[in-house]
């Protein structure tokens, strides 16, 4: 079988835990922040986990990770 190439998009915005989890950024974080709280702003900041029903197409994207 030929080698898979990895997602050039998703490589840059997923990373693997090592439970095999895939770790992501929360979304909202990049402008129009004085509107939205400290409080909300700190917890965008914590990493998210990607939903089960999203996991599996995520990890074809990056197979080798």
């Amino acid at each position: 079988m030929p080698k898979i190439k990895t997602h050039s998009g998703a490589k840059k915005r997923f990373k693997l835990t090592k439970t095999g989890k895939i770790k992501r950024a929360h979304a909202y974080k990049s402008h129009i922040l004085n509107k939205k709280s400290t409080k909300r702003k700190r917890n965008l900041r914590a990493p998210g986990l990607v939903d089960k029903t999203n996991a599996e197409n995520i990890k074809k994207l990056i197979p080798y990770k």
